[in-house]
């Protein structure tokens, strides 16, 4: 028998030629000559599937994926081949396929299959999230509000609309800890009493804004030669900066004197104290068309606070998959070591106030344990925010 490269160029002329059944023989012969050759398979699939043969075309597809189980191409041929056999696994096809859709630049004669893969993917999953619904009706017609939005995340996630996401502090886990990106304001008998303080606060904030002795310090700020990536573009930058009232448990009094009422609320929002770490509040400032790019904090035995306070058009703020516009005086409690990116789209300055609070989940002993963990690291990297 001839070797697999002789094979294959006598099927392409065989091609050219029209003579597609001689062209198929001989690269089937070549096939068992070369039974690991990927780029084989694939075109015996092709030449298959263009001879109006789609089953046999998705034997041979089915034969280059136990080569390569995650090609893209190939992945894209056997759901076309699913989709025109009118198969019921062609919608999940198409998605497997997406799934491995490489970053960049694809092929241009790819692009209507793409554009075709996400249409039916779309499609695919509009109906089974109609299904879905219906199934779920009752459960969620008797949830109370907290948990029909669990349920309802329960449905994007499995649709993958969604995806979860997890605490990853840079440097202080505690395990156990309930996972939460907004946590229900339930779990903070305090937090309405600060909202109604929102205008005496904001009253401060201004009052501090523009008092000369108020210290505007950049909010990012580390030595550039550490392994810090994700604040490279807003280290030591004025775009988003802070006036710190509590700073790493130290009271910054220039500002704090200027701001009794919101101290004074602070005192009730059940706030850690740790030497050298916490508590911490500051008025958050953050210049127009500026974006806080995706990051997490350092330490989830602690939540954090905002109470915006200044709040133009569109400014949003995203933890996890849960995307949220800020509402002046509408405070919300989130999981900084879930990952969270904010923006200010408009041409006006965004304030919002900051503060942070034990994590609900630990016990009594468990913040003692947590305090004295923190305190003997001394010069470990700050807890704050």
């Amino acid at each position: 028998m001839a070797d697999a490269a002789t094979l294959v160029s006598q099927a392409d002329r065989a091609t050219a030629a029209g003579d597609l059944k001689t062209a198929e023989d001989l690269l089937l012969q070549a096939s068992e000559a070369a039974p690991e050759d990927f780029a084989l398979f694939m075109k015996i699939a092709a030449l298959q599937r263009g001879t109006g043969r789609p089953q046999l075309a998705l034997a041979s597809v089915h034969r280059a994926l136990t080569l390569r189980p995650l090609d893209f191409t190939a992945l894209l041929l056997r759901a076309s081949l699913l989709q025109r056999m009118n198969e019921a696994t062609a919608g999940e096809a198409w998605s497997h396929a997406l799934a491995q859709k490489p970053v960049g630049e694809i092929p241009q004669h790819l692009h209507p299959v793409v554009a075709e893969a996400e249409a039916r993917v779309e499609k695919w999953t509009a109906e089974r999230e109609a299904k879905m619904t219906a199934a779920m009706q009752h459960a969620e017609a008797i949830a109370d509000p907290e948990k029909r939005q669990r349920i309802q995340r329960f449905r994007t996630n499995v649709l993958r609309r969604t995806r979860p996401y997890h605490s990853e502090p840079t440097h202080f886990h505690f395990p156990g800890l309930a996972e939460r990106e907004f946590f229900p304001r339930r779990l903070f008998p305090w937090i309405e009493a600060l909202e109604r303080e929102t205008d005496a606060i904001a009253a401060e904030m201004q009052a501090v804004m523009a008092a000369e002795r108020a210290e505007l310090i950049p909010y990012v700020q580390y030595a550039e030669h550490l392994p810090l990536d994700q604040w490279r573009e807003l280290n030591n930058n004025r775009d988003w900066t802070a006036i710190h009232l509590l700073k790493n448990g130290d009271t910054v009094a220039a500002n704090a004197e200027l701001c009794p009422r919101t101290m004074a609320v602070l005192t009730q929002c059940d706030q850690p104290c740790i030497r050298g770490g916490s508590p911490n509040a500051m008025f958050s400032l953050l210049a127009p068309g500026t974006h806080i790019p995706p990051h997490v904090g350092v330490n989830n035995t602690r939540l954090v606070c905002h109470l915006p306070l200044v709040v133009p058009e569109g400014c949003w703020f995203r933890v996890g998959a849960e995307t949220r516009f800020w509402k002046r005086g509408e405070a919300l409690v989130f999981d900084d070591t879930i990952e969270h990116e904010a923006m200010n789209p408009s041409d006006r300055l965004r304030v919002v106030f900051i503060f942070d609070i034990w994590h609900p989940d630990l016990t009594a002993v468990e913040r003692d344990a947590v305090t004295a963990l923190l305190e003997s690291e001394g010069e470990a990297p700050s807890t704050g925010l």
